[in-house]
């Protein structure tokens, strides 16, 4: 999977298209991702103990890797991302600037 945990993400598709934020948790084995702030659900909870408050609570809900693009640390631009092998590990490379993400 291309996006990783702490990447800057744009969504690309769905009801939040535009929206810009961090990866806050990625799980490649579903090659799903969640994104702050995005993909906003509403959960209805019992309280179980005194941790957790009941009630209606707003939350984040998975999002699927293709609706988000990362945004390069060089060019600030949403990209696709390349690889490229270094002399001692393969790289994620913005494929508009060829900028070395990782």
């Amino acid at each position: 999977m291309k996006i990783r945990k702490n990447d800057n993400v744009v969504v690309i598709a769905g009801k939040d298209r535009g929206k810009k934020g961090k990866v806050r948790y990625a799980y490649p084995d579903k090659r799903r991702v969640i994104v702050d702030g995005v993909n906003m659900i509403k959960k209805h909870s019992k309280a179980k103990a005194m941790a957790r408050q009941a009630g209606v609570i707003e939350r984040e809900a998975p999002l699927y890797v293709s609706k988000v693009m990362l945004i390069c640390n060089k060019c600030n631009r949403p990209t696709r991302v390349g690889f490229r092998f270094t002399e001692e590990k393969k790289v994620r490379v913005c494929s508009s600037c060829h900028e070395v993400v990782d």
